[in-house]
């Protein structure tokens, strides 16, 4: 097929028509991009994203020692190997997907600055309008695109969710969240308490311990972790071997997913063992003279919410060396000089973080409308979690929780250039998904089964998410493990799809 012919920024009363419109240019937007390039040259296609650059997650967090909580070699695209440490900075991991973009010459597509505010469906027209701010200078930007690529993620990138304390105004000190770090903030010789448990807590009390006077990590409940070396022993041997890093690449992959697969059975299978195994490995690394209980020894089964990974256990090293400490308490409420535990105990703090987490927003504040109606995510029933009833041409990347995110990522970009080139051949302009006859008698339920997978950002924003129904293809069943061979089969004739 022909190179494609982008469409050029026009005047904000004229309308762009292009093929495929993908929302962000982050980890997914960027991956979604590389595939059309790939596998559809000739698709119109424009990347819409509201920073000033690529990135996402990536760009937006800019709390102190940002990294990933996913290895590389899997969080990484299959098609470009990841040369570094398994657990990378934010700024290698955008030093990447730079590359990727200059590589493949996707910067041309990515419209930086542009804000969506409105997604339109014509059924007359079997089309998206697309309404978008542009930044630069406040003018409306219209776009008309066959298919709706939502990338965008399933969280407001700010602010971020503080939880309403009583007496938060009391305190004479900073608040401040991770989301919203400001740059002008000076830890040192301050006392930090950091609230939170997850992997951005973990992330940051090693990352400011040496510079504070002393940070304190004040958790509800305790979080399981994986402290190990920052190494991956089998891609190092084979490049001693001088293997082609695209082989290492694949090879060290399959070895991570095959291991990770194995180990979430045995957490299902065998929860006290694996859990065993978990604190001893947090032991490892604080010593004997640390006890696991209360801190480090959380009451619900492995991988009921998301095991972070610690690089050099750099978390637990800090709580050895005295540097850092860990409390597990509630709050009563916050006080002049820190907060007040339900113990109460007085936490004493000049600078309070709420590592909290964030509110979801499943689609990214764009109030999305189908032939003049409204229509929110939360009133539609997913099907495989990347499309959903009542909205045509439209498709939603939501990656893994005990996978990295990418790996759906590039399944979702697969199944899309099949499914537009499966509507080409039928000369079909519409597609949605819709209950069958069989499926008609189908409990629908929440979007996320919590006997499986309960961290509280998701449980507390699940009346935001879309419903799924008991079917694996009417749900996100996040197994990644089944659906890379489940995807490339999907029957497009199937009458779950309704073209036009």
């Amino acid at each position: 097929m022909p190179e494609a012919v982008l469409p050029q920024p026009t005047a904000a009363t004229e309308v762009e028509n292009i093929d495929v419109l993908i929302v962000g240019a982050g980890i997914s937007g960027v991956g979604a991009a590389y595939h059309l390039t790939t596998q559809r040259p000739g698709t119109r296609y424009v990347v819409l994203e509201a920073q000033d650059t690529f990135g996402g997650t990536w760009t937006t967090h800019r709390y102190p020692g940002i990294r990933s909580d996913s290895d590389l070699h899997t969080f990484g695209y299959r098609f470009k190997p990841w040369t570094g440490k398994p657990i990378a900075t934010a700024a290698e991991i955008l030093s990447y997907m730079g590359e990727v973009i200059a590589e493949n010459g996707l910067d041309r597509h990515i419209r930086y600055r542009h804000r969506i505010s409105s997604a339109a469906w014509s059924s007359v027209e079997n089309r998206w309008t697309v309404e978008a701010i542009d930044l630069a200078n406040g003018e409306t930007r219209r776009f008309s695109a066959g298919l709706l690529y939502m990338c965008q993620g399933y969280y407001r990138h700010a602010p971020g969710y503080t939880p309403e304390w009583p007496e938060m105004a009391s305190f004479k000190g900073r608040i401040v969240h991770p989301q919203a770090w400001p740059q002008d903030l000076d830890l040192a010789g301050k006392r930090v308490v950091v609230i939170g448990s997850g992997a951005t807590a973990a992330t940051l009390v090693p990352a400011v311990a040496d510079s504070c006077a002393h940070v304190t990590m004040l958790q509800r409940s305790p979080t399981y972790f994986i402290p190990a070396r920052n190494a991956n022993d089998l891609a190092d041997q084979l490049r001693q071997l001088q293997i082609d890093e695209s082989w290492i690449h694949e090879i060290v992959r399959k070895r991570i997913l095959h291991d990770q697969a194995a180990f979430t059975k045995r957490c299902f299978a065998e929860p006290d063992k694996v859990r065993e195994e978990l604190l001893a490995g947090v032991r490892a690394y604080l010593g004997p003279d640390h006890p696991i209980e209360p801190h480090f020894s959380p009451s619900y089964r492995p991988w009921r919410q998301r095991i972070a990974f610690v690089p050099d256990g750099d978390l637990f090293r800090g709580i050895r060396a005295g540097k850092a400490s860990v409390v597990t308490d509630e709050i009563a409420r916050f006080v002049g000089n820190g907060i007040e535990l339900k113990s109460g105990a007085v936490l004493e703090a000049d600078v309070i973080v709420t590592a909290t987490g964030f509110d979801l927003c499943p689609d990214g504040d764009i109030a999305l409308t189908v032939d003049g109606k409204r229509v929110a995510m939360a009133d539609t029933v997913t099907w495989r979690g990347m499309m959903f009833t009542g909205l045509p041409n439209f498709v939603w990347v939501f990656g893994y929780f005990r996978a990295s995110w990418t790996l759906r990522a590039d399944l979702v970009a697969d199944f899309v250039c099949r499914l537009l080139g499966h509507m080409e051949r039928r000369q079909a302009r519409r597609v949605e998904v819709a209950l069958r006859p069989e499926d008609r008698d189908m409990k629908i339920l929440p979007w996320i089964d919590d006997e499986n997978f309960n961290p509280g950002y998701i449980l507390r924003g699940q009346h935001v998410l879309p419903r799924r129904g008991e079917k694996p293809e009417w749900q996100h069943t996040q197994d990644y493990w089944t659906e890379k061979d489940v995807f490339p089969k999907i029957d497009l004739d199937d009458r779950a799809f309704v073209y036009g």
